[in-house]
């Protein structure tokens, strides 16, 4: 998520010309863009941090039933 924030900071700023960002080159926005959606689309995936995330979701909820049942027994 950073370098999402990061590459619309950079494509606000260079469109915008604020200070040395005006002579920023767009390539290596691009380069970022790039390199964001091969992250996204195929390192996340190789590494399983797209499946850690969806086991995480599902681990809250079970414990939010866990407690909730818990709760209803008392």
């Amino acid at each position: 998520m950073p370098l999402i924030i990061l590459i619309a900071a950079l494509v606000t700023l260079r469109g915008l010309e604020v200070w040395r960002f005006a002579e920023l080159s767009w390539w290596y926005i691009v380069g970022l863009m790039v390199f964001a959606f091969v992250w996204f689309e195929f390192i996340e995936k190789i590494l399983g941090l797209d499946k850690k995330k969806a086991h995480d979701v599902q681990d809250q909820h079970r414990r939010a039933r866990v407690k909730q049942a818990f709760l209803k027994r008392k």
